[in-house]
């Protein structure tokens, strides 16, 4: 049945706002949640191979983040724009952005496909892989790269399918390659013997089923949003402009690439055993913030609709709601992983005991700073999502950029090993420290109760 646009416009206007983020959000935290359980899972069944192939899915997935860096940051600016544009009744602006940003994503994709097959070698290298790791890196990221094209047009329609509140449909083209990741990762890697290049395959065509299912949708009209060559705009304006209002993903998933790499390479000197643990204590991580971040994803669409609509205190009232929701559920995650860390380390690598002693330690840093997660994931996404683009930028460099970069210089150093154990965490601690003037300065000046309508 095809979408009302009017209707759906006011179900976002009007419905209460914990109902409302609470029925967007279960669709993309479960989205979330599927992506991030079949990307451990992919570590899991590549760790039975050895501790070096554990160790380059860790460097691999630096380039898979640049992948999603691009489809991401594309899909993100469109998001913005296109929830923007409905709120105030302009479909046929939002019809452009939308068709716009999935032929740029499709593009990109294609040149990280070209660009990564022709430099594959120094690529792994220069990620952070040591000589062990590489013919295992190899494996796998030729592969993947392979499906570079389709990952980054996936990533772009999911964020314009959530930018017309139709979340729903979105988890279903993510969780259903999710599943099937995890079927095909042991058929793959053991039952047909093709190890590490087992588990790269599995991804790809479980990326292959996503894009789909997701791309289905629009050619069906069961989207509100219509995709079309006719639509696709031929000026480098609006291409500016979706980049630029992506910019803040742009630089947040370019600098996890950045970071993940500066995290291998900081700890290879202390052997494969650090890079596997930190890797994997990582990704742990990334389970929780995952689920933050699809309750984030829920909140966007409202308050893009409410603040196109000059709805200022119901974007307040959907940030206080959502940043409450997720700091309860980082403490609620961070209790049981603190208490079992080296169990749920264990998991992955139960037979070297150095990559449970190191990956240990790496999971308690990352429970202390679960707490802050949400306060500061929910600043820079509501700065995004109202087309603040300078502030949500510099507020989506911080975490793995502004923060993250001079302590990967300084705190390996100072500490050695646990220095890299205690990265993350601590780029994390001080992203919320740097969120906190901004978040005053949104209530205070942006969303400050006042007759006038907000911009648009």
């Amino acid at each position: 049945m095809e979408i009302d646009p009017q209707k759906q416009r006011e179900k976002m206007l009007n419905t209460p706002v914990p109902r409302l983020v609470t029925s967007l959000a279960i669709p993309t935290v479960i989205s979330q949640m599927v992506t991030t359980i079949y990307n451990t899972a992919d570590t899991y069944f590549v760790a039975q191979i050895g501790t070096s192939a554990a160790a380059a899915v860790g460097v691999v997935f630096s380039l898979m983040s640049l992948m999603q860096a691009w489809g991401m940051g594309l899909g993100m600016g469109a998001n913005s724009l296109v929830s923007r544009k409905l709120g105030a009744e302009k479909n046929e602006e939002a019809n452009l952005y939308a068709s716009s940003a999935i032929a740029a994503s499709f593009l990109g994709g294609c040149v990280i496909l070209l660009l990564g097959m022709i430099f594959l070698k120094p690529l792994m290298r220069l990620l952070g892989s040591t000589e062990t790791m590489l013919p295992f890196s190899m494996a796998y990221a030729r592969i993947i790269l392979m499906g570079a094209p389709f990952m980054c047009w996936a990533f772009t329609m999911n964020s314009i399918l959530r930018s017309e509140g139709e979340a729903a449909f979105a988890m279903w083209g993510l969780c259903s390659g999710g599943i099937l990741n995890m079927v095909l990762d042991p058929i793959f890697i053991f039952g047909l013997h093709m190890g590490i290049a087992g588990a790269a395959l599995a991804t790809v065509l479980s990326q292959l089923v996503s894009f789909s299912i997701l791309l289905s949708v629009f050619v069906r009209g069961k989207s509100i949003v219509k995709l079309a060559p006719r639509w696709i705009s031929h000026r480098p304006a609006d291409y500016w402009l979706i980049i630029t209002t992506g910019a803040p993903t742009f630089c947040r998933q370019g600098l996890a690439s950045l970071a993940s790499a500066l995290m291998n390479i900081k700890a290879a000197p202390f052997g494969d055993a650090a890079v596997a643990a930190v890797t994997i204590a990582n990704k742990i991580y990334l389970m929780v913030r995952n689920i933050i971040l699809g309750i984030g994803q829920g909140m966007q669409p409202v308050i893009g609709y409410n603040f196109g609509a000059g709805e200022r205190g119901r974007v307040r009232e959907t940030f206080r709601f959502a940043t409450l929701l997720g700091t309860v559920i980082s403490i609620a995650a961070a209790v049981p992983l603190a208490l079992n860390a080296a169990a749920v380390i264990a998991w992955f690598r139960a037979d070297d005991s150095e990559v449970i002693a190191i990956g240990t330690r790496a999971l308690y840093f990352v429970c202390s700073v679960l707490p802050f997660l949400a306060y500061s994931t929910y600043v820079n996404q509501t700065y995004q999502v109202m087309g603040y683009r300078v502030p949500a930028t510099v507020l989506a460099c911080c975490r793995q950029g502004i923060c993250f970069i001079p302590l990967a210089f300084v705190l390996p150093r100072l500490l050695g090993l646990t220095g890299v154990e205690m990265l993350q965490p601590a780029a994390d601690l001080a992203s919320f420290i740097v969120a906190v003037p901004f978040q005053v300065h949104m209530y205070r000046v942006l969303l400050a109760p006042q007759g006038d309508k907000a911009k648009v």
